[in-house]
């Protein structure tokens, strides 16, 4: 009896690691050999078919395999890092030292020989802001133990005096206790799970604001207590009629919504110099009904806004938003060249109408869905754009009316502070607080297939983002570059990082060092 059933346990192994594999890959066969879509399947019907899988693995093998820890696009493994280290523990140390090229020619902060001792900056560091760090107990190769502690931790906030306004002239300026803020993101091509996190996140850490994206605003953007830039696009998302013009009646009632503190006029963006897009796949009766668009159909808003062909035109628009609403008003660009940025300040100096503020956008910038050729070759980078616009507005004597908002991967404190020394005074961040909400960097944003359930509106894939958890970790993350940026203003002997200049900011190459000024801006 047990002879017979060994051998019958063998027959059953024989089928099933035999067997079964040859009849798959016999089928396989069949179907590659006679299909004529793939040469390559043809010719190799199973080892083609090998290939087309490592092709399709290959992003995941390079992120976690074949890539070391400076070489991922658009983001390296160290950056990555960084944000998910500031959110789960609020902390940026690490050990041994900087994985950077020194060899290589690139930008430098200036150290002063005599730093800020910690007293003597112009920090504000109550109320505390109740929160949840985790701690590692054990950590081993395949097995990790932490647990997570309810603790309080300091805001970083800058002090009434250093406060950077928006709007000083206008009815209700936005008086904000914070540099850095959430970039443009839309409901939609974000899901309210993620929205809702990013909200609430937003609103405990304070002094901060996030951006609606051109979606326009959404019942997950107020769940927390945080102030809203509201984004108006050339297709009017929000705050447009049936037929899809502008409605002063529906900006009247976002303009009356207390939370949004002011609007912002999008020309471009980074990643997509011409209009937006949505899949329709994203597009639900809800999302429909808070842009004004129909159900299941693609989303895409025109290039420019109808019925603007010059800067004049737009100026004028704005003015009349501002005069309308009482609340800051600016534009968001992407810098094309000197002549374009000439042409649009010189007209705000000549007709004198100056937007409260200008998002100057960096070609490096995210997308939820953009084109190749617009992501890869259109527009400026951040750190090219910037002092082209804030030279251009020195040039033409309007540089205190308004302020300089950059954005373009600009989610370390490092990068933010050589931003700022280019002349930004607050920074737009995105992909940064995606990766804090557990984005991984799959760049699936596009089908709606996000499989962390950020940028996706299936209610299945969401269920894996719990707003309860990720809330704390926006959180922790942006206070956690606040604090480093005052750790760095302090080592270049600033007692605020709303002070970072020209000055403070070197081209390093391996044969001299260069100001800012002597380099040229297209080679940064």
């Amino acid at each position: 009896m047990t002879e017979n059933w060994i051998i019958i346990t063998l027959v059953a192994l024989f089928i099933f690691i035999i067997i079964f594999p040859g009849l798959f890959l016999f089928r396989i066969y069949i179907h590659d050999v006679k299909q004529e879509e793939h040469s390559v399947l043809q010719n190799y019907p199973v080892l083609g078919k090998m290939r087309y899988i490592l092709e399709k693995m290959g992003p995941e093998l390079r992120q976690y395999l074949f890539n070391n820890d400076r070489e991922g696009k658009p983001f390296n493994r160290k950056e990555f890092e960084f944000v998910v280290k500031a959110g789960k523990y609020n902390t940026s140390m690490m050990g041994y030292g900087a994985e950077r090229n020194f060899e290589k020619d690139g930008l430098y902060l200036v150290n002063n020989m005599f730093p800020k001792k910690t007293e003597e900056l112009k920090i504000e560091q109550l109320p505390k802001i109740k929160t949840r760090l985790y701690e590692i107990d054990q950590e081993q190769l395949f097995s990790r133990k932490e647990h997570r502690n309810n603790t309080e931790i300091s805001p970083a906030y800058l002090p009434n005096e250093e406060c950077v306004v928006l709007g000083k002239h206008t009815r209700q300026p936005f008086r904000l206790k914070g540099i850095i803020g959430q970039s443009a993101m839309s409901y939609g091509s974000l899901g309210e799970h993620a929205i809702s996190a990013l909200s609430m996140g937003l609103g405990m850490a304070g002094g901060s604001w996030m951006n609606t994206g051109e979606g326009s605003i959404s019942a997950y953007h107020m769940k927390g207590d945080v102030d809203i830039i509201m984004q108006i696009s050339p297709g009017f998302f929000g705050v447009r009629d049936k037929d899809g013009n502008f409605s002063w009646e529906e900006f009247s009632k976002k303009a009356n919504i207390e939370q949004i503190k002011g609007f912002e006029l999008k020309l471009g963006q980074g990643a997509k110099t011409r209009g937006g897009h949505v899949d329709g796949s994203k597009i639900t009766e809800e999302i429909a009904e808070i842009r004004k668009v129909e159900i299941g159909k693609d989303i895409n808003s025109p290039n420019r806004f109808p019925g603007i062909d010059t800067a004049k035109e737009l100026l004028e628009f704005l003015d009349e938003l501002r005069e309308f609403s009482g609340k800051p008003i600016g534009i968001k660009i992407v810098v094309g060249n000197e002549n374009q940025v000439d042409l649009l300040i010189s007209t705000m100096a000549e007709i004198d109408i100056v937007p409260d503020f200008i998002t100057v956008d960096g070609s490096e910038g995210g997308t939820g869905a953009s084109y190749y050729a617009l992501a890869y070759s259109v527009g400026l980078p951040a750190f090219s754009a910037i002092p082209l616009v804030d030279e251009y507005l020195q040039k033409y004597k309007l540089r205190d009316q308004t302020k300089i908002i950059a954005s373009g991967k600009l989610l370390t404190p490092n990068k933010i502070a050589m931003a700022l020394c280019l002349g930004a005074d607050l920074i737009n961040v995105a992909r940064g607080f995606m990766i804090s909400i557990g984005c991984i960097m799959s760049q699936v944003c596009h089908t709606n297939t996000c499989p962390v359930g950020v940028a996706t509106t299936d209610k299945k894939l969401q269920k894996a983002l719990s707003i309860e958890e990720k809330k704390y970790r926006v959180a922790n993350y942006l206070v956690t570059l606040r604090q480093d940026l005052f750790d760095l203003a302090a080592v270049a002997g600033l007692d605020s990082p709303t002070k970072f200049r020209r000055e403070h900011i070197v081209y390093h190459s391996m044969f001299k060092e260069y100001s800012i000024r002597e380099k040229k801006i297209d080679s940064y």
